[in-house]
């Protein structure tokens, strides 16, 4: 601990029953359950949510198309109690693009778990604002606006709560003039549901060796508009969805297209993290992608509102890390339950922070706390998530492996073989993490990419002010680069500077001054969507939480 840090005054402590990190679909789930069995068992239950964004919802980015057996499941009234889950699918469409044309594949070639029928696109983060109310109103203390950035352990290592942020650091981290302690959360339990590649549940699998045995986790990213279309192109409930065009077929990804509420269209566009060549934009391929002729003319007339970025967990099934610490648990997509297939993980997350919740309301009232919650980990093995992510797990391998072509065909014959014969036992692991896939520049072919054309095309930092993101520039950057040599050796000089492609808010850039390169880091820029701290291949940057309340402020996403 450095000396400034010793003069730093004691924080305050608060004691609760469960600390919750995230107001998620999981997060905001263990709470609402947590409360529902206290009340049914008439005990007193104090929980805490705590949420980086400046309010529930808004650092929540999805398409989204939920499969509402989660909701059903945690409140089965949702749809009297006014939930704003009001769009059913109404038309499912699967399309493979080439550069000037595409096939639609039939939909009874698709296998019964890509159906949407019965689903609801939503946007989640209005459902997750919605599910804070019902939180609070069953006394869950919901407390948007503070980061929680370390993890708080015993002596024994055990888990013992979270601490928020210090706020009003100045750049060199020093107290400013409204300077203000972070606060100590000491809890019995504390649920980790801060979503893909959190800062604290990444140091948590680490420090407990969660990933031992498993797969690497694997992740894309997820880059979405939201646009406002004209009445005759707005077909509400269509969903459709996109392989190929403008990706190469070594480059795995796709898109979504979700027609919902009043002439509003979700279009987003997913790459893998896995790509190999360090020349290729994510973002900028989501905007080439919109002016194919499938796709550009559903935006004739109409106005993008809403742009946002965050990476999504790929790995799946064999990539699940153990759940359960000395004192908390992983819940939702802090431990991966995405299907990436279905390209859903809401449900999952729903359902896997109840089964969390129930695990510590059991060990509480048998006056337990800050042990493993086994009970947590024995009911995902049973449940329904995990037999659905057991039922994919092959597909992203067969799309690493074999390309989209390859791994769509490949991927389709494993669904099928999976349902029609759910005894199948074979594995494929995931063979490289993320950052370890990139070529040498040198080795890579250059990528030409038109310019935005401002109409239904935009260059990075114009959409970036559509997510409201907003940092202070005077406190300590939260984009932490451990070696800068190293960043300029190899990240720059082997890989040719990936940083400032990746990236979907121009957040890197490699600047020059008098003849010298500098690596310059726009932090106020962030949407906080973690693609750097994954896909650095000498993993040489760490995102970690800015102040509290501070980054983007989705709305409608």
């Amino acid at each position: 601990m450095s000396e400034q840090q010793n003069e730093l005054p004691e924080r305050e402590e608060m004691d609760f029953d469960v600390v919750i990190v995230g107001a998620g679909p999981a997060g905001l789930a263990a709470a609402i359950r947590l409360r529902q069995l206290a009340q049914e068992a008439d005990r007193e239950l104090s929980v805490v949510v705590l949420e980086k964004g400046g309010e529930v919802g808004a650092h929540i980015l999805s398409g989204a198309v939920i499969d509402p057996i989660g909701l059903d499941k945690l409140i089965p009234d949702w749809r009297a109690r006014g939930a704003p889950v009001e769009t059913p699918v109404s038309e499912d469409r699967f399309l493979y693009l080439g550069p000037a044309g595409d096939v639609r594949i039939p939909n009874l070639l698709m296998p019964p778990l890509m159906s949407n029928h019965g689903n609801y696109i939503v946007s989640l983060g209005n459902l997750c604002r919605w599910l804070g109310e019902m939180a609070e109103g069953l006394g869950v203390e919901v407390y948007p606006g503070f980061a929680a950035a370390e993890i708080l352990t015993d002596e024994e290592g055990r888990v013992v709560g979270v601490a928020t942020g210090d706020m009003g650091l100045d750049r060199e981290g020093r107290p400013g003039p409204n300077f203000m302690r972070g606060m100590a959360l000491k809890a019995r339990y504390t649920l980790i549901a801060e979503g893909a590649r959190g800062s604290l549940a990444k140091e948590l699998i680490k420090r407990f060796d969660l990933a031992k045995g498993r797969s690497p986790q694997k992740y894309g990213i997820g880059l979405k508009e939201l646009w406002e279309v004209r009445p005759e192109y707005h077909r509400p409930g269509l969903v459709q969805h996109t392989m190929g065009w403008p990706l190469d077929n070594r480059t795995g990804g796709g898109s979504f297209l979700y027609h919902f509420g009043e002439n509003l269209v979700s279009v987003g566009f997913v790459v893998h993290l896995d790509y190999r060549n360090p020349r290729l934009s994510p973002y900028e391929e989501f905007q080439r992608f919109k002016t194919h002729p499938a796709i550009a003319p559903q935006f004739e007339g109409g106005k993008r509102i809403g742009y946002g970025a965050r990476a999504i967990v790929e790995g799946g099934w064999q990539s699940v890390p153990r759940l359960i610490f000395p004192g908390g648990a992983l819940i939702g997509c802090a431990a991966g339950f995405l299907n990436v297939p279905r390209i859903k993980g809401s449900h999952n997350a729903i359902l896997t922070g109840m089964m969390a919740a129930e695990a510590a309301f059991a060990a509480i009232a048998e006056g337990r706390a800050h042990d493993r919650l086994d009970a947590y980990e024995r009911a995902y093995e049973r449940s329904s998530v995990a037999r659905e992510l057991k039922k994919v797990r092959n597909v992203k391998p067969l799309w690493s492996r074999f390309g989209t072509l390859g791994g769509l065909v490949l991927g389709g014959a494993e669904m099928w073989l999976n349902t029609l014969f759910p005894f199948l036992g074979h594995t494929l692991r995931h063979k490289k993490a993320d950052h370890e896939t990139l070529l040498p520049a040198a080795k890579c072919r250059p990528i030409s990419y038109p310019k935005p054309d401002g109409v239904l095309t935009f260059d990075r930092l114009t959409n970036v002010a559509f997510s409201g993101t907003n940092h202070a520039e005077d406190q300590p950057v939260h984009l932490k680069v451990a070696d800068p040599t190293l960043q300029r050796a190899s990240e720059y000089e082997v890989y040719g500077g990936p940083s400032a492609r990746y990236c979907p808010a121009g957040v890197y850039e490699w600047v020059e001054e008098g003849g010298a390169l500098r690596f310059q880091i726009n932090a106020q820029n962030c949407v906080h969507c973690k693609t750097c701290d994954i896909k650095d291949p000498n993993q040489n940057i760490t995102w970690t939480v800015p102040q509290g309340g501070e980054g983007p402020a989705y709305a409608g996403m």
